[in-house]
């Protein structure tokens, strides 16, 4: 007979994680290298270039005006109920949902921090960038604008550059910026970068943004995902902080708890005021707060118990024994109770 259990499809899953490694070896953390810094510079260089020809009122802007009167939205109409849809890649809350999972379970699966810390840090620097450029430029949308023709800067608008494109570029661009092969990094990159696009081309389709303010989301976004190996060192700390804190936690939930036990009392009873008075010659007792704390210790220690009496104790040679009157049988119904008169049966008789 076979007795042999089969394991279910879940304690198979969870006995392969038990098999995982603390921590891969062959993740490698992105550096600050020399091609990583021209890129950086180059793509800044572009962002300045955007803002320059938009604040002047170039040709980027009347191509945004063209692009606005060609209304998009209304020349292939039948895509637009799906990009409605696909716009959401790019929408800040969701999509740091669906990415936040996803590092989720790698830090679980692979007990680093790493993931969720350096996606953390990626949303913070572009709230933070892009927040500020909309806010400082205060540019109006293409449905809120006012004079054809004009840049629309400092009116009091959020637009530029374009946060959806910013936002897909930086958490979808993460997943390719923490892949753990090279392989699946160009993969991610790619699919990232369609994704992204497609984000920015929605929004001027839908007519939510300029041109420029796509061109000047791309750039943002690159921005943050190139100066990320710039904060890999406070990633780390910020790992090793966490994590001390957890062992720390542990530690106290698992230690026992030890409970404070009174010394025993002094053989002589209560200290006396002369050895209280030795114990600080330049204090009396009562202003002497470690004297007074152990005198009022051993004087609850040497209080006799409540449930005895404080009166004088006799040895029990000394006691008078009483009898007890009575019988010490148990009262029985059924018995009848014995007479002196009642004569005994006479043996053999």
């Amino acid at each position: 007979m076979c007795t042999e259990r089969f394991l279910t499809r879940l304690e198979r899953v969870f006995a392969r994680l038990d098999r995982e490694p603390e921590r891969p070896a062959h993740i490698d953390v992105p550096v600050m290298s020399r091609h990583r810094v021209v890129l950086f510079a180059a793509t800044l260089a572009f962002y300045a270039a955007i803002v320059w020809a938009v604040l002047i009122t170039s040709w980027l802007v009347r191509l945004d005006w063209q692009l606005m009167f060609f209304r998009p939205y209304q020349q292939w109409p039948e895509v637009h109920a799906f990009l409605d849809y696909y716009v959401v890649l790019g929408q800040r809350g969701p999509t740091a949902v669906m990415v936040a999972a996803w590092l989720g379970w790698r830090s679980w699966r692979q007990h680093t921090l790493r993931p969720l810390l350096a996606l953390g840090v990626s949303l913070l620097l572009l709230n933070v960038t892009v927040g500020a450029a909309k806010l400082g430029m205060g540019r109006l949308g293409p449905h809120y604008a006012t004079s054809i023709g004009s840049n629309e800067m400092w009116l009091g608008g959020d637009i530029f550059p374009s946060g959806h494109t910013a936002n897909a570029v930086v958490t979808w661009g993460i997943l390719a910026y923490l892949a753990s092969t090279p392989r699946a990094r160009r993969w991610l990159s790619a699919l990232s970068a369609v994704t992204s696009l497609g984000v920015g081309l929605t929004t001027v389709y839908l007519g939510t943004h300029w041109l420029s303010d796509v061109l000047l989301g791309w750039a943002a976004g690159l921005l943050i995902l190139l100066a990320l190996p710039w904060f890999e060192p406070l990633i780390a700390r910020a790992e090793a902080w966490i994590l001390s804190l957890r062992d720390a936690w542990w530690a106290r939930q698992s230690a026992p708890a030890a409970s404070p036990a009174l010394g025993p009392a002094p053989a002589g009873g209560l200290p006396s005021a002369t050895a209280s008075v030795g114990a600080s010659p330049l204090r009396s007792p009562a202003q002497d707060p470690a004297t007074a704390r152990d005198t009022s210790v051993a004087a609850r220690s040497a209080r006799p118990p409540l449930h005895l009496s404080s009166g004088p104790h006799s040895t029990r040679s000394e006691r008078i024994p009483v009898t007890p009157a009575g019988s010490r049988r148990p009262p029985h119904s059924d018995r009848a109770p014995r007479s002196t008169t009642s004569a005994r049966p006479v043996a053999g008789g």
